[in-house]
């Protein structure tokens, strides 16, 4: 991204840095159905879609769907190699499906799987010097250890690869990239950090709301120097007179309050499937999709 984050800049007196370009890989897995691969793939487009908004000339790569495999992610981050300088930045944003065998932590994709020795050994030899890595997929806690850097931010859905039930983390990431409220430091950017503390956050309200036991603990590898390294790497910059004048609406900030919601209904009625009269699961789901598409209509009104 070669718009200057300028807010960001000024308070950590980086002024050299505004030339430098931040390049984003957003991967969306194999959802294992219809609905997942759904969710999946829309959640990797609204990240792309956060980031346009802010910078419609933002370096940004989205695989998902039979695109998303082993060759072509790989392929992908050495074209990006070609183009990208070691002051730059890298972001890699995975959402889906993970495993761990008890050594081996596999992001599920089509084709052979992508493990995290696999991804590690790609970014190893990345230019940017600046990287980070949000693996918001089950059991991504696994992959760390793998992925860890002195100069990496990485961040996961859940603490451990025996943490391996779905996750709704990459919910609130999305969320958080184009939410004002996460920027707690109103400086008009959203840091890796913020991003993570608000969808942490929200993560846990999710299963608090629910009166039920978290099954994912997102967590940021490096303890101390991992949560310094994220707060000084700048993600969204809401300094724009489109998205200040997209803020200053009170009725577009309802909506999208109103949308928030209506995901983690539909989040809470899919956790809730396996218990429930498939023709009343079927009604629910219709309901709350029809109702989230409504206001995500009127939101790009």
């Amino acid at each position: 991204m070669r718009a200057p984050v300028l807010a960001l800049a000024m308070a950590m007196g980086v002024g050299p840095m505004l030339h430098a370009a931040t390049f984003y890989l957003t991967v969306a897995g194999l959802g294992g159905t219809a609905e997942y691969e759904k969710d999946f793939t829309g959640w990797a487009q609204d990240i792309e879609k956060s980031l346009r908004k802010v910078d419609p000339s933002a370096h940004i790569a989205t695989l998902y769907g039979p695109a998303a495999n082993r060759a072509h992610v790989e392929l992908t981050l050495n074209q990006i190699a070609r183009e990208a300088k070691p002051d730059d930045r890298l972001a890699v944003f995975l959402i889906g499906h993970g495993s761990f065998d008890g050594e081996q932590y596999n992001m599920n994709v089509p084709g052979p799987d992508i493990s995290a020795a696999d991804l590690a050994q790609w970014l190893n030899r990345m230019p940017p010097r600046k990287q980070l890595v949000v693996v918001m997929t089950s059991a991504s806690g696994a992959a760390a250890p793998a992925l860890e850097r002195a100069d990496r931010v990485v961040m996961t859905a859940t603490k451990s690869g025996n943490e391996k039930n779905l996750t709704v983390f990459a919910r609130y990431w999305v969320d958080a990239l184009r939410d004002e409220s996460a920027d707690t430091d109103k400086n008009q950017a959203i840091s890796a950090l913020e991003a993570f503390r608000y969808a942490e956050r929200k993560t846990a309200a999710f299963y608090e709301a629910g009166k039920r036991l978290a099954t994912e603990h997102p967590q940021v590898a490096g303890a101390e120097q991992g949560a310094l390294l994220a707060s000084q790497f700048p993600l969204v910059n809401l300094s724009t007179e489109g998205e200040k004048a997209r803020l200053a609406d009170p009725a577009k900030a309802k909506l999208l309050a109103h949308k928030q919601a209506t995901e983690a209904k539909i989040d809470e009625l899919k956790l809730k499937k396996a218990s429930m009269a498939e023709d009343d699961y079927r009604k629910q789901l219709a309901d709350l999709l029809l109702d989230l598409a409504q206001t995500q209509a009127e939101l790009d009104r």
